[in-house]
């Protein structure tokens, strides 16, 4: 399985041979290193490696000792695996392991929106205007029946809304600028501006040895 840690950088377009424009997500997918790998056998118990991507932010002495040496990572994150993966500490994943056309999984963060009501929220219709409405026309009305005198779990209220954790599939790589570290991905992908995204895909994951 290949994978990768990336920010989203925005989106843009690009231009095919017949001159139809595209749209596109830009990824910034910086050289992520491999810091620890788990396998089945040990006191995991099951197959996994733990990657990390440097970051803007300065990390404290506990932070980077989980690096290991490292450098300040920012970003760690860990993924699973069915089969143990022969990757070492150190090893290094860039975009080059990915190859234009391929289908990818991309993992984020949507947006958050903050408290909301019913009707941004869950497209309540809301009440009428007119015809002796008073300040609830985007209230939700009635949350339940007398008779058993409490309230059913998972009716539809008023609460936080956004910041879920969201995964887009078969979303494909259109374009790869390996100077820049850059990936272009057809369509739209979960989060903000600088989100973190944790892109995957089935194949052999190609891998550089640190020097």
């Amino acid at each position: 399985m290949k994978f990768i840690l990336g920010q989203k950088n925005g989106m843009t377009q690009i231009f095919t041979a017949d001159g139809v424009a595209v749209p596109v997500t830009v990824i910034k997918a910086a050289p992520c290193s491999v810091i620890r790998v788990k396998t089945k056998t040990d006191k995991d118990g099951y197959n996994a490696t733990v990657i990390g991507m440097p970051g803007k932010k300065k990390l404290g002495k506990r932070a980077l000792g989980q690096t290991k040496g490292l450098g300040s990572l920012q970003y760690i994150k860990e993924f699973r695996a069915d089969e143990p993966i022969s990757l070492n500490h150190g090893d290094l994943i860039k975009v080059d392991a990915f190859t234009i056309g391929e289908k990818v999984k991309i993992t984020g963060f949507s947006k958050g929106k903050g408290f909301q009501g019913v009707v941004k929220r869950h497209h309540f219709h809301g009440h009428d205007s007119t015809h002796g409405t008073k300040d609830q026309v985007r209230t939700s009305g009635s949350i339940g029946p007398c008779e058993p005198a409490r309230v059913f779990p998972g009716v539809r209220m008023p609460g936080h809304m956004g910041a879920k954790r969201i995964s887009v599939k078969n979303l494909t790589i259109a374009q790869i600028d390996k100077e820049k570290n850059l990936l272009y991905v057809k369509g739209a992908v979960p989060g903000a501006k600088n989100g973190l995204l944790m892109i995957t895909c089935p194949g052999e994951l190609n891998i550089e040895k640190p020097v």
